[in-house]
């Protein structure tokens, strides 16, 4: 299929605003916001209405804050309140970004969706292939790892080959020089990244204290609900112990924090569930493929076992730190994403 319009979705950012520089003069553009009543949306609005302006490509807002809160931010609230740490950039990227808004996309007859994602598709033989963006320490990949093959499809990422600095020097040269010191926010529904202060504010759901158990199950403390709290956290406990103590579980059923040492925080085996294949089918597991068990981790090798019950438990050689019930765990083939599945 010969391309001829693109879609870009525009943040307002430096990222969306390069894509766009990049394609404007082989492409039909147009730019799309998504209206997901984010806290400093019209803000937001404005920046991009004057970014199209600038760029002389039309704009259309679309709106998804129904959806959004349906799909996105129950998935986060629920999920804080079972006890489980999630990963709502990765939800949004299949549901909404690449979901229901690359679909109203598409429904205005372009042929292709472009974002600011430091990632690559390549096509081989009809099958679509993610990979890291070169740029490691920006690589969004990890965020990707749910997509499918009919998404993958749609999809550009023009920066997927480029380094940050480059982008700012780029979008300099060609007129653009308001973007230093100004990223997005990584979860964009956050004022000032509060999670707790968030769930405090939007659920229904009355947050009760608990107790703080040691391993031993001996009380050691009270917290002020699951949801302020993850795996590995240190700060906040309110306990004076001789050693510092870490959250190494939550458990919903009981609503107890449960704290140990440092050492405990350690695991050689971890369990998936609802495990992703990019491709469509169950690669070769008689192999090590390099597993990431959150965006900041760097990755580690590990052997995957297929379960009885559609789990996936991974093997590592080396012990990983704060495994944490509710991230994802994404499996990477040197530098293509093989799958994922949600940590449990």
């Amino acid at each position: 299929m010969k391309i001829k319009r693109i879609g870009i979705a525009m943040s307002g950012g430096v990222d969306s605003t390069a894509t766009a520089l990049l394609l404007k003069e082989q492409f039909e553009l147009s730019g799309f916001f998504m209206d997901l009543d984010q806290p400093d949306f019209e803000r937001q609005k404005y920046r991009v209405e004057s970014i199209a302006k600038k760029l002389n490509i039309p704009l259309l807002v679309i709106d998804l804050k129904h959806q959004f809160k349906a799909h996105v931010l129950k998935y986060f609230s629920d999920s804080y309140f079972n006890g489980l740490t999630p990963n709502p950039c990765v939800i949004c990227n299949r549901e909404i970004k690449f979901g229901l808004f690359m679909d109203a996309i598409a429904d205005q007859h372009f042929d292709k969706i472009a974002t600011g994602h430091y990632a690559k598709v390549t096509e081989d033989n009809g099958l679509f292939h993610l990979l890291k963006g070169v740029d490691s320490t920006k690589d969004q990949s990890y965020f990707l790892s749910r997509l499918t093959q009919t998404q993958l499809s749609r999809i550009l990422f023009p920066l997927g080959a480029m380094h940050k600095k480059d982008i700012y020097d780029f979008v300099k040269k060609n007129g653009f020089n308001d973007f230093e010191g100004i990223e997005s926010q990584d979860v964009c529904f956050l004022e000032n990244g509060k999670v707790g202060a968030y769930l405090d504010g939007h659920t229904k759901t009355e947050s009760t204290g608990g107790d703080i158990v040691n391993l031993q199950g001996e009380v050691v403390g009270r917290h002020n609900g699951l949801h302020h709290y993850t795996i590995g956290q240190r700060k906040g406990l309110g306990i004076s112990a001789p050693k510092p103590y870490y959250v190494v579980a939550l458990h919903s059923n009981n609503n107890n924090v449960v704290v140990g040492s440092n050492d405990d925080l350690f695991k050689d085996t971890i369990i998936v569930k609802d495990m992703h294949w990019l491709s469509g089918v169950k690669p070769d597991l008689n192999t090590e493929f390099m597993v990431r068990i959150r965006y900041t981790h760097r990755g580690s090798t590990a052997k995957i076992q297929e379960n009885e019950d559609n789990t996936f438990t991974l093997h590592f050689p080396e012990p990983q730190r704060a495994v944490t019930p509710g991230q994802f765990a994404v499996m990477y083939r040197d530098d293509e994403v093989v799958g994922s599945g949600v940590i449990i």
